[in-house]
């Protein structure tokens, strides 16, 4: 019996094209399923995460408003934006509002620290912001719709009457 026979059958009974298909269908499944994509985990990563509360404590440096405190409340629902993307809502539950300082040095060498008049007069404050939701946990860290938030990573928060611009300084969960 030959391997191929006229029909192109490997021995009598199966077509070449045929196995080719199936092959080609198997590697584009498992590509699917085990290598990541644009968003860094794969869809057996995303199969396998389990949501939890995650914690982001946001750094905002430079906030040009004249009054902060009525701004920001805590329990304000918000929309979060990562990388210029909306990604869903979060609770603001912890704000903390400073005018940024400068440091003198004394006559005996000691630092002294006094906010920056140049803050003052320009109503500029730096908050420290703990926005709190549910995601994905993976072995790759917290993921909001589908969008890593690592340290480091850009997030603008907008509500009814601001968009703010900040970076992620912990990431808790």
């Amino acid at each position: 019996m030959a391997l191929l026979d006229r029909q192109g059958r490997l021995f009598g009974k199966f077509s070449i094209l045929d196995i080719g298909a199936i092959a080609i269908i198997m590697i584009v499944l498992v590509g699917l399923l085990v290598v990541p994509g644009n968003g860094g985990s794969s869809i057996a990563q995303m199969l396998t995460a389990e949501n939890k509360t995650v914690q982001v404590i946001m750094n905002v440096r430079g906030l040009s408003a004249v009054d902060p405190q009525s701004l920001v409340k805590v329990g304000d629902k918000v929309k979060i934006i990562i990388r210029n993307q909306p990604r869903g809502e979060v609770t603001i539950t912890k704000v903390d509002i400073a005018v940024p300082k400068i440091v003198a040095a004394k006559a005996d060498g000691t630092a002294v620290f006094f906010d920056d008049p140049r803050a003052v007069a320009t109503s500029q404050s730096d908050l420290s912001l703990t926005l709190e939701a549910t995601a994905q946990i993976t072995n790759d860290g917290a993921v909001f719709a589908s969008e890593k938030v690592k340290v480091g990573t850009s997030i603008d928060i907008e509500g009814a009457k601001y968009i703010i611009r900040g970076s992620a300084m912990a990431v808790r969960y």
